[in-house]
């Protein structure tokens, strides 16, 4: 599994009369986080497979083409990217390989930042699924980027991505005006939204690699299971805080705006209130689920090749190699389970498996889509270790 260097802070978002009026943060910390490629891979195939109209060699392009410019290891090595060829390649495809990696990373370091793990905690796309967030969320402005539903209450995740030609890859002091404008924003979102819970992720793509700035606010339910045990430098006590736009509200609906400063912003959305059901966000997350088990059996019918069987369940897939810059450095292997395989059943068939040793695959299983990367000038892992390997993984 690769790292990406990460630095984290903590915000506040200070409120008055007419909601969020400013934004403190303080950095923490950072330090080497562990990131794996066959997550980042995954959030983005998941991503194309949940679309109502799905074209296989579409989704198999997107992935050999973020493959292609983005660099990983089998061990503990930083992950990377072709800063060169990324540096020569159209400005959407820029963007293309910089917002897919950071969408990647932030659900990767999900999992060692707080207490969300695949499978276990439902995740869903702003973008693939708001039909079925209607009326909870905005359909227009502001809009995060995934749902991750842990124990202590959804939390909105925002990933954002750019490419930095700087020597030293974090901005130095306090944050960028572009990640402030966007913090702004959020903040906005979250009041508009009944202060819902969310968390900023912010990549940097260079000659340097991969860092990450992950924005946590206080009171967060993502602050709550926040594990530190990983940061190696504590961070600068000294405070970062900005004004937010004051905020008044309309019943006509519009574009997301971008005030400038002093200027007011508009907000357009009013959550409806609880349910006898529950909290809104967890009542469309419930609804979520059954379009999504739709989807992956629309993309189990369309794979033609078994792989093997997963805890008794039937696996089909292909590996795709990352060739679209040449000779391939990566393959993934992107296969689909026939049906959900529930973690008692998992951990019934692991007692039967032998001790494990040695290096293990990057793999990452999500629901019933699973994830495996290897470097591409080796052989191809028999499905029976990529099997127990999983069936380990309870």
């Amino acid at each position: 599994m690769s790292t990406v260097r990460a630095r984290v802070w903590r915000f506040t978002v200070e409120r008055g009369k007419t909601g969020a009026e400013a934004v403190q943060a303080v950095e923490i910390g950072q330090g080497p986080l562990p990131v794996s490629l066959a997550a980042v891979v995954n959030i983005n195939a998941l991503a194309c497979d949940l679309r109502k109209t799905v074209d296989q060699r579409v989704r198999d392009h997107e992935i050999s083409l973020l493959l292609s410019y983005v660099i990983g290891d089998q061990g503990k090595k930083p992950l990377g990217v072709e800063h060169l060829a990324l540096d020569s390649s159209a400005g959407h495809i820029k963007r293309f390989v910089s917002e897919c990696t950071g969408l990647g990373v932030m659900t990767a370091a999900s999992e060692f930042l707080f207490d969300w793990k695949p499978g276990a905690g439902g995740l869903s796309s702003f973008d693939v699924l708001p039909g079925k967030l209607r009326g909870v969320y905005a359909k227009t402005g502001v809009r995060p980027d995934l749902l991750y539903d842990l124990a202590a209450g959804p939390v909105a995740g925002e990933a954002r991505g750019r490419r930095r030609d700087a020597q030293q890859m974090f901005p130095p002091g306090e944050g960028t005006p572009d990640q402030r404008k966007r913090l702004e924003k959020l903040a906005r979102w979250s009041v508009a939204h009944g202060d819902h819970d969310y968390f900023m992720s912010w990549v940097w793509l260079g000659a340097g690699g991969v860092y990450v700035d992950i924005f946590l606010p206080e009171g967060s339910a993502a602050l709550t299971g926040l594990k530190t045990a990983w940061i190696e430098e504590p961070g600068d006590a000294t405070p970062w805080r900005f004004h937010v736009p004051r905020l008044v509200s309309r019943s006509d609906p519009g574009p997301d705006p971008d005030p400038g400063p002093g200027q007011s912003l508009k907000i357009t959305h009013h959550v409806p209130s609880t349910s006898a059901e529950g909290p809104p966000a967890r009542v469309a997350i419930s609804r979520v689920g059954p379009a999504a088990e739709e989807a992956m059996d629309r993309a189990f019918s369309r794979e033609e090749q078994t792989l093997g069987t997963f805890a008794g369940v039937q696996v089909r897939g292909r590996w795709i190699r990352g060739d679209a810059l040449g000779e391939a450095r990566h393959e993934v292997l992107l296969g689909v389970l026939g049906e959900r395989v529930e973690t008692n059943r998992r951990r019934a068939q692991r007692l039967q498996l032998p001790t494990l040793a040695g290096d293990h695959l990057d793999m990452f299983l999500d629901g019933r889509l699973l994830t495996v990367v290897r470097l591409a000038d080796g052989p191809r892992p028999e499905w029976g270790r990529i099997r127990e390997e999983l069936l380990a993984q309870v």
